[in-house]
């Protein structure tokens, strides 16, 4: 059904779907619930959206704390965008530590997301359609970052265009995490 690749952060994998190709287009599925059950993937998502952004646009570095937090899978349908996961679980062998996947819509990948990481993406392309599955529903109270620019990641722009809220994110070092590694 598909390729699983684990990252450095225990728990994110990449996830390459099988593409069918033929005359007419190509064909991707994105999702099977018995084969994400078969390797102990959520299968049940609360909501599902998108955003759409433009070249050098950088979201994140994005999560919901607990209670509300969630399962993450994203994936690119237009364009091409750098994404990275961050590790927020205190004893975790990775905290601290971040992910970077190429996600897009050629490759036709994505990347799955367990609880406890901050995510967020740079865009590479004129313009990106991403797409998020979370495992609960988006909560206003719950919803948190850390600054895109505090654990090190080396982005592939220098004229990021971020949103005034992602500009004021605590640094990764001001974070106090709820979030622990199981």
């Amino acid at each position: 059904m598909f390729d699983i690749t684990k990252s450095k952060i225990p728990g994110c994998l990449e996830l390459q779907p099988k593409i069918l190709e033929d005359a007419r287009g190509r064909f991707v599925k994105v999702f099977h619930e018995q084969a994400f059950a078969e390797h102990g993937l959520e299968t049940k998502f609360a909501e599902e959206y998108y955003s759409i952004s433009s070249k050098n646009v950088i979201r994140g570095l994005h999560f919901q704390l607990p209670p509300m937090d969630h399962v993450k899978m994203v994936y690119c349908v237009e364009g091409e965008v750098i994404d990275v996961v961050v590790d927020l679980r205190v004893g975790s062998p990775a905290y601290g530590q971040h992910a970077i996947f190429e996600l897009s819509a050629q490759k036709a990948n994505s990347v799955y997301i367990p609880k406890g990481l901050a995510h967020g993406f740079c865009v590479l392309s004129e313009e990106a359609i991403m797409v998020y599955k979370v495992g609960t529903v988006y909560s206003p109270k719950h919803d948190a970052g850390i600054s895109w620019d505090s654990v090190g990641i080396v982005w592939p722009t220098s004229e990021a265009n971020l949103s005034l809220r992602d500009k004021n994110f605590p640094t990764l070092a001001q974070f106090d995490s709820p979030f622990i590694y199981e």
